[in-house]
């Protein structure tokens, strides 16, 4: 069973403060494939840092999902940790994370490339010594007029946003299902062409 499990980790920071960043919408998709699977975070001890897991099936797949709680930009050594106690190899890794050059909204999924600027793809790429995980891009937009990105990434959605959010959420997660029922290129054909 082992080398069918799939990990896959949602990126965001720890604690009530960032609940409700942009930067946490990773955090946001694992707890919507949680109740999905049945399950509730539980704190895990992992030489990598701290993290929550969950454990289960979905989508008649078994999965570990990960919150990370060692903050963002050190996001990769529990992510990393996990996968390694689990015997998940980096193919089975699934990174779901915001992407500012994305319009709000927009998902992507993709195996492999560059990080872009985001400090949890680069601590993740890192600590797994490879790039060839799949990501799930979550578009959150570019921030207006000057705004530091890294301000940006840091507040919460604006009203207008969250009233969009669930339904969001839930297409991502939907999007995770069908990569792990159908492999990444269905899912890409389906979701990165709207």
């Amino acid at each position: 069973m082992a080398d069918e499990r799939y990990l896959v980790a949602g990126l965001g920071n720890p604690g009530a403060k960032y609940a409700g960043n942009r930067h946490n919408v990773g955090f946001l998709v694992a707890d919507e494939l949680a109740a999905r699977v049945g399950g509730k975070f539980k704190v895990t001890k992992s030489q990598g840092g701290p993290a929550e897991t969950v454990e289960g099936r979905l989508a008649g797949h078994p999965v570990v999902l990960v919150k990370p709680m060692s903050f963002m930009n050190t996001s990769g050594g529990p992510t990393a940790a996990i996968a390694r106690f689990f015997h998940i190899p980096v193919e089975r890794v699934i990174a779901v994370h915001d992407e500012l050059d994305l319009p709000y909204g927009t998902l992507r999924l993709k195996r492999g490339g560059g990080e872009g600027g985001h400090n949890g793809l680069r601590s993740l790429t890192t600590t797994l010594g490879s790039k060839d995980y799949a990501r799930i891009r979550f578009g959150i937009g570019r921030p207006p007029g000057r705004q530091d990105p890294a301000d940006f990434v840091l507040r919460d959605f604006a009203a207008a946003e969250r009233g969009e959010l669930g339904f969001l959420i839930d297409r991502a997660a939907d999007a995770i299902e069908l990569l792990l029922t159908d492999g990444l290129d269905v899912a890409q054909n389906r979701y990165n062409s709207t």
